[in-house]
């Protein structure tokens, strides 16, 4: 029989103090002993990295996650969660493969390794974590001078058991996202690869850009990366989207295009229903889109009205019925976290000082908060303040005295964001970008960081209930 303890949940036993190992009472933590864990013990020594400590600057509780150097979160929109919410996946290095955090008791195992793997995303429905792994002939990588045209495996990975389905493979390109019923996959590939990157990434950071500007002095990461993002841009590769049937393994081009199609995400909760992007410098391409997974009903989701205007790391809520984006009119000046609802045509724009900019934002499970992974001051933003994980609320802008337009129905609906700074990201190198997203009972913020050195994932607690 499991102790009394064991009802709680590793969330509810950190905020009540309970330690689930051994049912003791737990350790207080405290500013102080968090500041001597961040302190090299002696000189030569390694610099120990906290597992748990309250931020001074915040009063908010963080967690460290993951036990291996070198470990990170899922990219922002990908689903990393079990539909029950007990468990998550990250990647792992050294060697590489992947690993599952049982948030029941804040346990981590790997449960596959190879040198090629590279997580996709959690099925909810059968509890899987799902792969690619690039198809080897004796050892060898097929064609390992060009990455686009690699023949790649699909897997399928139990998050409890472990066990392996070989789900076929892709001649080329790569897979984007799956569809909530688990039938589909959708991927796009590139007629022939083009490599923006100057040379081997270094192990904290997530690319390597690099560009000389008109007075041939070097750019910063930000600069450079949007002069590389246009020359790809304008390399006008063809390009075909597809969909990846995972019971029979046929592949179905549904759209083709020279524009560089991006960003795919299928719904959460309409198996058919597909958004993408035109990926390239935001204020040159008309990047948000749906389609359907017939290929029909293509719409562009935001019209530009002004110059320099841009929108863009789109993502669907939980209920896949509106669509939020980054949006600035002009860059870098005015900053919104706009919505479009695919419904009822509904718009919504949230306006946001400078340093509440992040590099992505992203919504809590039960629609009611959203979170941000701040930005540095290279960034499209140039906040001077912004190197923080934030928590927002939104408050609509409404009528003076109960008076509104004719026409208000028909307009943006306007309101604004306001702020919680969770986590101080000072130390932390926005090379990597921390990629936010909820738990699925919505009281914690996961997030990856360099902010000790290696790369670790973090959660941040938020208190907020569904």
């Amino acid at each position: 029989m499991k102790p009394a303890c064991m009802k709680y949940s590793w969330l509810a036993a950190l905020v009540a103090g309970v330690a689930l190992a051994g049912c003791q009472p737990a350790a207080e933590t405290t500013v102080a002993s968090t500041v001597t864990a961040e302190k090299a013990t002696l000189e030569g020594e390694t610099t120990p990295i906290p597992k748990d400590w309250v931020d001074p600057d915040t009063g908010h509780r963080i967690v460290r996650l993951s036990e291996e150097p070198g470990s990170r979160s899922l990219y922002f929109h990908q689903n990393a969660y079990t539909a029950e919410g007990d468990k998550m996946v990250i990647s792992v290095d050294n060697p590489r493969g992947v690993a599952v955090v049982d948030l029941t008791d804040l346990s981590v195992k790997r449960i596959y390794e190879h040198p090629d793997a590279g997580i996709l995303f959690v099925g909810k429905r059968t509890r899987s974590v799902y792969l690619t792994q690039i198809a080897r002939q004796n050892g060898e990588v097929v064609h390992p001078k060009n990455e686009l045209q690699t023949p790649t495996q699909l897997l399928r990975v139990n998050l409890d058991t472990g066990e392996v389905t070989e789900l076929g493979a892709i001649p080329k390109g790569k897979i984007h996202s799956i569809n909530s019923d688990e039938t589909l996959l959708i991927g796009a590939f590139a007629e022939h690869a083009y490599n923006m990157e100057a040379g081997p990434r270094d192990s904290r950071f997530e690319a390597r850009y690099e560009a000389v500007g008109p007075d041939g002095k070097p750019l910063t990461f930000a600069e450079a990366k949007e002069v590389r993002i246009n020359e790809r841009l304008e390399a006008r590769i063809p390009m075909e989207m597809f969909t990846f049937n995972i019971e029979t393994g046929e592949q179905k081009t549904i759209h083709k295009a020279t524009d560089w199609l991006n960003h795919i995400q299928f719904s959460p909760n309409d198996p058919e229903q597909i958004m993408y992007c035109h990926e390239g410098p935001w204020h040159k391409v008309d990047r948000i889109w749906t389609i359907r997974a017939d290929g029909m009903g293509q719409q562009k989701v935001h019209h530009r009205s002004m110059n320099m205007e841009i929108a863009g790391h789109e993502f669907f809520d939980a209920s896949g019925e509106r669509i939020f984006y980054d949006l600035q009119t002009p860059r870098g000046e005015v900053f919104w976290l706009a919505s479009y609802d695919l419904k009822t045509g509904e718009r919504v724009w949230r306006h946001m000082p400078r340093d509440y900019w992040s590099v992505h934002f992203n919504i809590s499970p039960d629609g009611s908060v959203f979170a941000g992974d701040g930005g540095d001051h290279e960034m499209v933003a140039r906040a001077e303040d912004g190197k923080w994980i934030y928590l927002f609320r939104d408050e609509p802008i409404n009528d003076v005295a109960g008076i509104s337009a004719p026409n208000a129905a028909e307009l943006i609906k306007p309101a604004v964001l306001k702020a919680e700074r969770l986590v101080n990201m000072q130390q932390h190198d926005y090379r990597l970008e921390p990629n936010v997203t909820f738990t699925p009972d919505g009281k914690w913020v996961v997030f990856r960081s360099n902010m000790h050195g290696p790369v670790h994932v973090y959660a941040v607690e938020v208190g907020v209930a569904n």
